[in-house]
């Protein structure tokens, strides 16, 4: 079995309550960690924290948490971007550089699952180290600007947070020419995790014992909006480094289109926002996941509760 080197840049956020808003954050990156660390074809070169669902500094220490207690502390930790690229003053980090030491090493694939503002900023600096990156894999994207992302029944519809939060660190990637692998709300709104699933992910594992534990509000949130369980998004990312076989995908074209924000209720052509599309003809080739084999949520679960 070929082990993969990957790198994974991520505003981890599970049990953190929401900063701008009532509610708890995110749980996803969780899954995407614990099933990277028991995964037996990945060696992790590298953690980094970025901004995103949570602060940095929270981002941070619990990237630190997870590789300390969940991974026998053996990943370095970094901190990253607190905020989105300002092309009129762009500054390096600790994580971007450790990344660009990373990467004159030894060629890496990128797991992407907040905000790719590391990347951008580090191909802005290192533009040199590009061909380095085998693959950067991302939470982003749609075919459509009327393709919502539907939360329950309650007609809420989420945003595309990872690209909302910084769309210049995603054009910075796709005029660089990195290889790009979009796992977009399309895939993920086909995998569920409900109540059943957090009691099999609560085996009596430490790591799996923790997220189930912080699972629970946020399940509760998704059954609150009229969803029977939630959607874990970073997952299939993750996911689609270990087994791409699992993974179903096509060849598209992204581009960049300005459109009503679809997040905003009675939206009467007053509030805009940029879009990452995806579709047959466009300006940059990316890798589209769009679905997964028929036996994935038992595949998913195994990888979860398998002993580390």
């Amino acid at each position: 079995m070929e082990t993969k080197n990957i790198w994974i840049d991520t505003d981890l956020s599970v049990g953190m309550k929401r900063h701008i808003r009532e509610g708890y954050c995110d749980v996803d990156d969780g899954y995407a960690l614990l099933q990277l660390f028991k995964a037996e074809n990945i060696h992790i070169k590298g953690i980094s924290a970025v901004f995103g669902n949570t602060l940095i500094d929270d981002a941070y220490r619990l990237c630190q948490q997870m590789s300390k207690e969940f991974a026998k502390n053996e990943i370095p930790v970094y901190k990253g971007a607190g905020t989105a690229i300002d092309l009129s003053k762009v500054e390096t980090n600790d994580a971007v550089e450790a990344l660009a030491t990373a990467l004159k090493e030894t060629q890496l694939t990128i797991l992407a699952i907040g905000p790719a503002t590391n990347v951008g900023i580090l191909l802005l600096q290192y533009p040199e180290l590009k061909n380095q990156i085998k693959e950067v894999v991302l939470v982003a994207g749609r075919r459509k600007p009327t393709d919502y992302f539907k939360i329950g029944n309650q007609g809420n519809h989420a945003r595309d947070l990872n690209f909302d939060l910084d769309n210049q660190a995603f054009n910075i990637m796709f005029e660089a020419g990195v290889p790009v692998t979009l796992c977009p709300f399309e895939i993920s709104s086909k995998v569920w995790i409900g109540s059943d699933d957090l009691k099999k992910l609560d085996n009596g594992e430490a790591g799996n014992k923790w997220l189930a534990e912080h699972s629970q509000p946020w399940l509760a949130q998704w059954i609150n909006q009229g969803a029977s369980g939630f959607n874990p998004f970073d997952v299939l990312a993750s996911h689609y480094i270990i087994s791409p076989e699992d993974i179903i995908s096509e060849d598209l074209k992204a581009q960049l289109e300005i459109h009503p924000d679809d997040t905003v209720k009675d939206n009467d052509k007053l509030v805009f926002k940029n879009y990452l599309l995806c579709r047959s003809e466009g300006s940059f080739p990316v890798k589209y996941c769009h679905d997964v084999v028929s036996d994935y949520h038992e595949k998913l679960m195994d990888s979860l509760t398998k002993k580390s």
